[in-house]
């Protein structure tokens, strides 16, 4: 009997325990039915776990409508609400025994796939692409926040750091990772700050061991000249700010976001 065939067993008795957990009743979590009421009828809860190899090793979500709730802090066994409004539903501990065991299900399905398709596919990796925005209608003095939107997302392993007119930035919030159809990621990084008309700040979406990373701008809106990696001497527009979408650029690795544009850069740049 082949390796192939001899984890044939194991793993189907894996998937069978994933499809016994899956069918657990809503019951497991009344906080979450409490919080979402009657709109079970008309909107999907998703409560996503996944495990990797790269950190973060284990990692849950919980979304409703496609809009990311929560994650899960597996050092504390909390949740954390991704925005201050859903604060008053993360202190529910009741369901913590169910994520335990489905932490151990997801580790124990992901080193027995690893095993098994090790050498038959290669690994998928996609390109990140990140937007820049304000959450609220921009207003110099106001303070507001700042939205890095990162899709494209997979694996899901990023490293996001934010820079305001050339120095990093302390201060923004953890990396919020949420699963999308089509078994991809999507990411949200917050940056507390109060806008001027001189801002140019960056979030810079990289990957330990890649040679490239993924920067969208926001701010005095740049030239591709003065920001692309082959010439950084150029103009920069200093009198129009965006509040709406630009239209993507037919450049093959150059995306416009909300107030700049984003593509790749070498990880050595400063």
């Amino acid at each position: 009997m082949g390796p192939e065939q001899s984890l044939g067993a194991p793993l189907f008795l894996l998937l069978l325990q994933a499809s016994v957990l899956l069918s657990l009743p809503w019951e497991d979590t009344p906080g979450l039915t409490s919080f979402l009421g009657n709109s079970l009828h008309n909107y999907t809860f998703s409560h996503t776990f996944f495990c990797q190899n790269e950190a973060p090793m284990v990692s849950l979500s919980e979304a409703f409508g496609g809009d990311q709730l929560f994650s899960f802090d597996f050092s504390k066994n909390s949740r954390v609400p991704r925005l201050p409004e859903f604060a008053p539903w993360a202190g529910d501990q009741s369901d913590l025994q169910a994520i335990d065991r489905d932490k151990q299900l997801c580790q124990e399905l992901q080193k027995a796939l690893s095993n098994f398709l090790e050498g038959q596919i290669p690994e998928a990796r996609g390109n990140p692409v990140a937007e820049v925005f304000t959450q609220e209608p921009l207003e110099f003095g106001k303070p507001n926040t700042l939205i890095c939107f990162i899709s494209n997302l997979f694996p899901p392993n990023i490293m996001v750091t934010w820079q305001h007119d050339g120095e990093p930035v302390t201060g923004s919030s953890p990396v919020f990772l949420s699963a999308v159809d089509g078994l991809g990621f999507q990411a949200f990084s917050y940056l507390n700050f109060t806008p001027s008309s001189t801002d140019i700040f960056t979030c810079r979406v990289s990957r330990e061991g890649n040679l490239f990373s993924t920067i969208a701008f926001w701010g005095k809106v740049l030239s591709p000249e003065a920001c692309a990696p082959w010439g950084r001497g150029g103009k920069v527009d200093e009198h129009l700010w965006r509040r709406s979408p630009l239209p993507f650029s037919s450049h093959p690795g150059l995306q416009q976001s909300p107030q700049g544009l984003s593509f790749p850069f070498p990880t050595s740049l400063p």
